[in-house]
């Protein structure tokens, strides 16, 4: 695990820069994530309610309802390309822009649930600290901390002690 390491980054660091005017979701090993830009903040806003509101069993009567009627106007259309044509555009248009709402949720849900793991880490005196922000690390990286885990996870299989604290620092 020779490219397992951490550096520490100066407050300063944490400013949202001047290059990333529409408010794009920041990289998660800086702080600027803290800060709010008003599209940003409104995109966000926007999404969570959609993607909050089409989980409901509402929205997917709504949908359901659209197909249904869809269906019954089949015979008035004679089941025509322009009746098929109708069902395949809506369902692409609604399909193309939720995924982008569903990922802004998630990226947010996934930069939240790091903030937490990383706080877990720093607060827990037996925890490495050079977990926090592990998710930038590059594949490679991960791969040699999995197995590092793997093998941990083996080692406590065959232990006879059922309670040990082990730590990626002790790694020999």
């Amino acid at each position: 695990m020779s490219n397992f390491t951490t550096t520490s980054t100066p407050a300063t660091s944490f400013q949202r820069s001047n290059d990333d005017p529409m408010g794009s979701m920041p990289d998660t090993s800086t702080g600027s994530y803290a800060r709010r830009s008003k599209v940003l903040s409104a995109f966000d806003h926007f999404a969570s309610q959609v993607t909050r509101w089409a989980g409901t069993p509402l929205a997917f009567c709504m949908a359901l309802l659209s197909v249904l009627v869809w269906a019954v106007m089949g015979p008035l259309f004679h089941f025509s390309e322009n009746w098929q044509l109708i069902i395949n555009t809506g369902t692409t248009i609604v399909t193309f822009l939720m995924v982008f709402l569903i990922q802004q949720s998630q990226n947010k849900d996934s930069v939240a649930l790091h903030l937490k793991l990383n706080e877990l880490l720093a607060a827990n005196q037996v925890a490495s600290n050079r977990m926090i922000g592990i998710e930038d690390l590059d594949e490679q990286d991960l791969r040699e901390v999995a197995e590092f885990y793997a093998r941990l996870a083996a080692r406590a299989r065959n232990s006879d002690v059922h309670k040990e604290c082990h730590s990626i620092d002790e790694q020999k």
